[in-house]
């Protein structure tokens, strides 16, 4: 191994003993927690929003409504995907977890904060435009059954979860254009796939308009087929790359608000 490959080897076992001390520091939990709130809360505002517009004013076309929320992941990711991760999502928090790039005692919190931030976002709609479209929440097409939505979602999610994982890790190392990957994947799956179960991919958008609703009828297509699909696309991934994703990985599933708040300093 040659001086620089040595340095790049120090240099990346350092930053992934960093991002693991700052991810341990109590202090950072509430921004990381407060991040997927607030970005759960305006995935799921654009999200359903669509649904409740359309409903109500009848201008939103479904090319509309699915392009809006990659587009608003792309953006959260870019603005705030550093602090924690920018999961959104019970399904990647659970990936990432199995990945072995976030720690299991962080995923119960990172779920609690999606599911609030989803539910915040529903509310907000009723009471922004009123009880329209089911406030957006995501059912099977007509005339498709919970099982096969429950399939079309597994296979999406499988998707999500492969584009998320394989932009994240130290194989591709794509920082934050990987927002590109993730935003592009989730509206052509939108596109082609949302007359069939609503292309939801993410058990808390479709949490929120179910439990303000006190609904869920449906619900559990979009918890089994979502975290079944990110399960396969874990194991899929340690086939393509082998365990874990490396520091880039772990910098992207935990954020690196220390980091930054370093850099800060400093400057």
């Amino acid at each position: 191994m040659s001086w620089r490959g040595v340095s790049e080897y120090l240099h990346g076992a350092e930053e992934l003993e960093f991002i693991k001390g700052n991810f341990d520091d109590p202090g950072q939990e509430w921004r990381r927690l407060f991040s997927e709130i607030l970005g759960t809360f305006f995935l799921v505002l654009v999200g359903a929003g669509g649904g409740v517009v359309g409903a109500r004013f009848g201008d939103i076309g479904r090319a509309a409504a699915v392009t809006a929320p990659g587009l608003m992941v792309f953006a959260i990711i870019l603005f705030m995907g550093a602090v924690g991760g920018a999961h959104l999502n019970p399904a990647v928090s659970i990936a990432f977890a199995l990945r072995g790039d976030f720690q299991w005692r962080r995923v119960p919190g990172y779920i609690v904060a999606q599911l609030f931030g989803a539910t915040m976002a529903a509310l907000f709609l009723w009471a922004l435009l009123g009880n329209h479209g089911a406030l957006g929440a995501t059912q099977p097409g007509p005339g498709v059954s919970d099982l096969t939505a429950m399939f079309m979602e597994l296979v999406l999610t499988f998707g999500l979860v492969s584009v998320i994982l394989g932009t994240a890790s130290g194989a591709q190392n794509l920082g934050p254009v990987s927002a590109f990957g993730v935003a592009a994947y989730i509206i052509l799956a939108g596109l082609w796939s949302s007359p069939v179960s609503g292309a939801s991919m993410n058990p808390a958008r479709s949490f929120g308009p179910e439990m303000a609703l006190l609904d869920f009828t449906n619900y559990w297509v979009y918890l089994v087929g979502p975290i079944a699909g990110a399960c396969l696309a874990v194991g899929v991934a340690w086939i393509l790359r082998g365990p874990g994703g490396g520091s880039s990985g772990s910098a992207a599933a935990q954020g690196r608000v220390g980091r930054l708040e370093t850099k800060t300093e400093e400057t």
